[in-house]
């Protein structure tokens, strides 16, 4: 029986959907840019989505004129610093990414001897299935449109958010649910943008390799990995080399400025002000955006790869191979109603509800979302079908499919919750932890690890259970499908994370252009919120990535030809001992060079506050450019040794000591990588918000710990500069480890199938 939605209307609705998702960020676009950086008086029109229905407030004695012109300076000087860090970053990645698209192509070419004889397939020797070379060419041309799409979609989110920054500042003196409105409505242009982006990309691309492959639909999707790999091999650079630019100026700035000189956060008169704020823009956002990006695609390349060995591709079954593909189109949809609940169909009218707005966009996404896979598996699969597990076909029906995919959906929901009661300052974890600070910084250090490791529980059951039930409805296909369910509502994810950092600029941008009080109060109640948001979508970017990867594995599995994977076998188990150090290695190179980056930024930050005249009293401006370009350089040349270490690791180890060895350490970095990347993120993001807690006393505890610069604010100080490497640099860096790992060796199976394991051949 096939199912009930035709192949024609496949090939018309994902495309379709991807347009709607791109016409929708571009709308959002225009409704942001329609708050003015120009001095000029605003026109009252328009009162929906209130342009004009608040008079703008009287700074107190300072012209409104100036204001908006500060706003446009500053944020002109933020924009061209990430810009002109993006351009010398993509530069350097541009190199590495022609270097290895040469190295994927002589590796697989050479699988064959580079011969252009048609070959017998994998998985059934009695058909006939394009040469090796020509999977060679595929996969090299489908890593570099990956990595080119990953690029972009990083790029564009730090064009938006630079853009979006000083706007959401103005907007802040109409009231906060303005400000909130533009900060989530240019959240949104991101979340669309990639999500359609990576949609349309990978469905275009099958499309064209298609014309090449036509019936052999076996080498068509094994070629088609490689976009995953190069999403995720230029996310990784983005992610390490933006989170150690991001935190070298943090961490400065807040040394010098908070700790020594007494000076408030984002204070003009910090020479480290302006690079702090770009690196939000180029760490969390553009990394961000590229390490999303980057999961999205290996969970479709994942799941369809064991799709095209199933009854879907042996039978050609257009609809049921496009079912990955078919949730994700459900998905941009369901984020679209749900973004008009944030930003249309409720106000936000007091600080309190700021949060509430955006834990609601997770719940009304991911029940709308149900409905969605629900419905696209009933018309979009046929009611039984088999799927490839292990070297036989298991028969599945499609209810079990859409149980596959629901599961992994509330198992983020679930992480995601248990991520914000961690690091939210509305809950006592946070609160014990600020509490702890009475006793100075070393007891806040102990609270917040502990509170980093304690949260880890709950997430690792909700992915065991997730994987546990997936993998016994359809084999390593379920596991893929759940991975995807937990990122169908990425655009929603995307909006509520990159919301976060832009408000966390507008704040800085009020800050330094002299603003009132009363609008710092109102950015920091949603730049508090864009914390805890940002710790969320972390805690979705890691478990998508444990379910991602372990598809990716299920599938190298299978295509290197090991029937089990035996961990009483030396091979194996070494190959688990290594897997699990590689995350410690890791996160100590990318710790160290935070470390040492921050050692010059605060050298330089104090050179200036010395030799620098009228610098403290505000008579002169201090030298941002020097600190700009410290962070910059630091981060170019500190992102190569942890990115060669993840991207070499797999092809030295499989050629070297082959398959088995290799999918020991691909399982031991996925099963350590896990733990300490959700740790690492949680124990920052507790610290940023005790010390937030703190800042804000907004309750009577809060007022006993004192207000910014006594005792117990400088030991929470401490506590959020040691975790910020934590939570920016290592820990979301750590989740691009284990899935990059795993489609690199499975893009590079067939290598190591044919030519792996020398040492042990000549043992």
């Amino acid at each position: 029986m096939a199912a009930l939605l035709s192949d024609l209307a496949t090939e018309i609705l994902i495309p379709v959907a991807a347009v709607v998702g791109i016409a929708f960020a571009l709308v959002q676009w225009v409704l942001v840019s329609h708050v003015k950086l120009s001095p000029e008086k605003q026109s009252a029109g328009g009162n929906k989505n209130g342009y004009g229905d608040y008079l703008i407030e009287e700074e107190e004695g300072l012209n409104d004129h100036n204001v908006v012109v500060k706003c446009a300076e500053i944020q002109n000087a933020i924009s061209e610093g990430a810009t002109s860090f993006l351009f010398t970053e993509y530069q350097y990645v541009g190199i590495f990414m022609v270097i290895f698209a040469v190295l994927i192509f002589l590796f697989l070419g050479s699988v064959e001897g580079f011969s252009t004889k048609s070959q017998p397939c994998t998985y059934s020797k009695d058909t006939t299935c394009k040469p090796a070379l020509a999977n060679a060419l595929f996969s090299t041309v489908s890593f570099l449109l990956g990595a080119i799409t990953s690029l972009f979609s990083g790029f564009l989110g730090m064009k938006i958010a630079t853009y979006a920054n000083a706007r959401t500042t103005l907007e802040a003196r109409k009231g906060v649910g303005k400000a909130f409105i533009t900060a989530f409505r240019s959240g949104a242009v991101m979340g669309f943008l990639l999500a359609a982006n990576g949609l349309l990309v990978l469905y275009i691309t099958i499309n064209l390799f298609k014309l090449y492959y036509g019936e052999d639909w076996e080498g068509l999707f094994e070629s088609i990995t490689g976009y995953g790999l190069g999403g995720s091999s230029m996310a990784l650079f983005g992610r390490v080399g933006g989170g150690i630019y991001t935190k070298a100026a943090d961490v400065g700035a807040d040394l010098v400025g908070k700790v020594e000189r007494n000076i408030p956060e984002d204070d003009p008169r910090n020479p480290a002000v302006i690079a702090d704020n770009v690196g939000d823009n180029v760490g969390d956002i553009a990394g961000m955006g590229s390490d999303l990006f980057g999961s999205y695609a290996e969970s479709s390349c994942a799941a369809l790869v064991v799709a095209s060995i199933s009854s879907f591709g042996i039978n050609h079954d257009l609809t049921g191979m496009c079912y990955p593909l078919l949730i994700s189109s459900v998905g941009i949809v369901v984020c679209l109603v749900t973004t008009l609940f944030a930003t249309d169909f409720f106000e936000i009218k007091s600080v309190k509800e700021i949060e509430p707005a955006l834990k609601k966009q997770l719940i009304i996404s991911t029940v709308l979302m149900t409905i969605g896979i629900a419905i696209v598996s009933w018309i979009g699969l046929p009611a039984k079908f088999t799927i490839y597990s292990f070297g036989s076909q298991k028969e599945v029906a499609n209810w079990q499919l859409f149980f596959c995919v629901a599961i992994g959906l509330w198992a983020g929901l679930v992480i995601g919750f248990v991520t914000e009661y961690y690091t939210s300052n509305a809950y006592s974890p946070v609160q014990d932890v600020a509490d702890s600070c009475r006793t100075g910084a070393a007891t806040n250090v102990i609270f917040g690890l502990a509170l980093g490791y304690k949260s880890v529980i709950i997430p690792i059951f909700a992915i065991a259970v997730s994987i546990f039930v997936s993998f016994s409805l359809a084999a390593m296909y379920g596991i893929a499908v759940a991975a995807l369910g937990m990122l169908s509502t990425i655009a929603t994810g995307l909006a509520i994370d990159a919301y976060g950092p832009i408000s966390d600029n507008a704040g800085g941008i009020a800050e330094m252009a002299g603003m009132s009080h009363r609008i710092r109060e109102r950015t920091d109640a949603l730049d508090a919120a864009g914390n805890t948001t940002a710790a969320i979508g972390k805690g979705f970017a890691i478990g998508s990535a444990a379910l991602v990867s372990l598809a990716l594995f299920g599938a190298f599995v299978s295509r290197a030809g090991i029937s089990t994977v035996d961990v009483l076998t030396p091979k194996v188990f070494i190959g688990l001992l290594v897997g699990a150090m590689l995350p410690y290695w890791f996160s100590a190179m990318t710790m160290k060079s935070v470390g040492s980056a921050a050692l010059k930024m605060v050298e330089e930050v104090r050179r200036q506050f010395n030799t620098i005249p009228g610098l403290m009293e505000g008579t002169t401006k201090p030298d941002y450019a020097t600190c700009v370009k410290i962070s910059t350089d630091a981060s170019i040349k500190e992102m190569i040794p942890p990115g060669a270490l993840v991207m070499l690791t797999p092809l030295i180890v499989g050629t070297l000591f082959g398959v088995e060895t290799l999918s020991g350490v691909l399982a031991g970095a996925l099963v350590s990588g896990v733990q300490i990347a959700i740790s690492a993120s949680n124990t920052g993001g507790a610290w940023d918000n005790a010390k937030k807690y703190i800042e804000a006393g907004a309750t009577e505890h809060a007022r006993t710990l004192g207000p910014k610069g006594s005792d117990c604010h400088k030991a929470a100080v401490i506590g959020d500069t040691i975790g910020d490497p934590l939570k920016d640099t290592s820990g979301p860096s750590l989740n691009i480890l284990i899935k990059l790992m795993a489609v690199e060796s499975l893009v590079f199976a067939p290598f190591f199938a044919t030519h792996g394991g020398i040492i042990f051949k000549y043992l």
